[in-house]
């Protein structure tokens, strides 16, 4: 689940992505660098090494003799010093098929000392150059080019042969290889390093505005704004002016809704009134009439009843679904408690509430904040002896109201049922059994809900939790 969250993250397929292509950039940059200075190195070393094959072969005669000799001495001194890791060396081939040399090493360096180059039979063409590699004074593998050189007018008159060698030690060509490399790639590394730093940077600033966009829609949910708001990038710039469109388009659905089921009502209220008159007068035109009076009276109370419920639940729907709603609880509090005791001064009841956090509040709408803690706090009162507490508090993200009463409590099995519409726990107390099913429906519709619990104060607890 964890690796599925992660391939759908922008910020993780926009990191790897760069990430990688940085590294594969890196790897070929290197890789092509270092064979590039390595050709370069062995172009420059067998150059040199050529180039000391041509002094060799300038400076090269023979004395009278016929020995092989050279008129002057090579100008690089380290052909002088003893396994100094250049040489230089001169057979004479004999004039047959085979092109076996006749005397080997006649005329070397003095940097060979006492060692004689053994380079494998080779047929060169007169003037052609040939490299190889072979093993040279104390164990170093050396690079050797080679140069076959024919004289025709030797002194004894016969054509002789020779095969001019000039040798290097290979590790005076790979240990600057070597340290090139390394810095190459320790070079590389630090770039490579800030490369992806810099990639971490720009991707974190790249996506910031969608951290800003993410921050405004919560303001949004949480009812601190109806709007997004704020300095956006203007690629995004049409997606926040539709959403806000949207935004204000459903604000407006929702207030035809609004509308439309206060309409409703009014035109639903006018013929109730009117049939409940009838059936006043009918009560007392006299006993024959007085049945069908009540039956009329009894259908209007349920109809109206009806009207305000599915109204309620109408409302409440449409304001759960309105962005940017959001209501302060301590208000609404003091305001029912100040109906409650005006409507319940004949029983002297307590009621206390809070005192409440000044940002405690409510995700939705204020009347149906009023409705359900209306509901909820009436129904204590119709059933405290003497006292009532409201209290208020955060758990989680959720707004907590609990409402305490020292009546009689209600049994743990009834308390479902007292939920459900139109039951009443006590038919002898006034009622339409609609009130904590009116404030079920609205929590739930709201994504919270009302528990039914016991209560300290000896009579019923009911806790409402609503988005906070």
């Amino acid at each position: 689940m964890k690796l599925l969250r992660l391939r759908r993250s922008l910020r993780v397929r926009l990191l790897v992505g760069t990430l990688f292509w940085i590294a594969a950039s890196i790897l070929v940059a290197g890789w092509g660098l270092g064979s590039l200075f390595r050709q370069h190195v062995s172009d420059q070393f067998h150059a040199d090494l050529t180039s000391q094959l041509d002094q060799l072969s300038a400076q090269f005669t023979l004395d009278a003799q016929g020995r092989a000799q050279l008129t002057l001495a090579l100008s690089d001194p380290r052909l002088t010093r003893p396994y100094s890791g250049y040489y230089w060396q001169i057979d004479q081939w004999a004039d047959s098929a085979t092109a076996r040399p006749a005397a080997v090493g006649q005329l070397r360096s003095r940097s060979l000392w006492d060692h004689v180059l053994a380079l494998p039979a080779d047929a060169l063409n007169d003037g052609a150059t040939h490299r190889h590699r072979v093993m040279g004074p104390q164990g170093q593998m050396l690079r050797v080019v080679e140069r076959s050189l024919r004289i025709e007018d030797s002194p004894d008159g016969r054509a002789r042969t020779f095969r001019l060698i000039t040798a290097a030690n290979e590790q005076l060509m790979l240990e600057p290889v070597a340290r090139f490399d390394g810095l190459l790639w320790l070079a590389l590394g630090i770039l490579a390093a800030g490369l992806m730093l810099a990639a971490v940077v720009q991707v974190r600033v790249g996506l910031a505005p969608l951290r800003t966009l993410q921050s405004a829609l919560g303001k949004v949910r949480q009812a601190e704004t109806q709007r997004l708001e704020g300095a956006f990038p203007m690629e995004i710039m049409p997606l926040i002016d539709d959403f806000n469109k949207v935004l204000a388009h459903n604000a407006d659905v929702v207030a035809r809704a609004r509308s439309h089921a206060g309409n409703l009502a009014h035109a639903l209220k006018t013929p109730l009134s009117v049939l409940a008159n009838a059936a006043d007068a009918a009560r007392a035109q006299g006993p024959a009439t007085a049945q069908l009076a009540q039956l009329v009276s009894d259908q209007v109370a349920m109809a109206r009843q009806q009207v305000n419920y599915h109204l309620s639940r109408a409302q409440v729907a449409a304001s759960t679904r309105l962005p940017g709603a959001r209501t302060a609880v301590q208000p609404v509090v003091d305001g029912l408690v100040r109906a409650m005791r005006r409507i319940h001064a004949e029983r002297q009841l307590t009621l206390t509430a809070g005192p409440f956090a000044p940002a405690l509040g409510f995700r939705g709408e204020t009347q149906d904040l009023q409705e359900m803690l209306g509901n909820l706090i009436d129904n204590a009162c119709k059933w405290a002896a003497h006292r009532v507490e409201i209290q208020a508090g955060h758990r989680a993200d959720n707004l907590i109201i609990t409402i305490d009463d020292d009546g009689p409590g209600l049994a743990a099995d009834q308390r479902d049922c007292v939920l459900q519409r139109g039951v009443r726990a006590d038919e002898q107390v006034p009622g339409s059994g609609l009130g904590l099913a009116i404030v079920d429906d609205l929590a739930r519709l709201y994504g919270g809900q009302v528990t039914l619990a016991d209560s300290p104060l000896g009579g019923l607890r009911a806790v409402l939790e609503l988005p906070a």
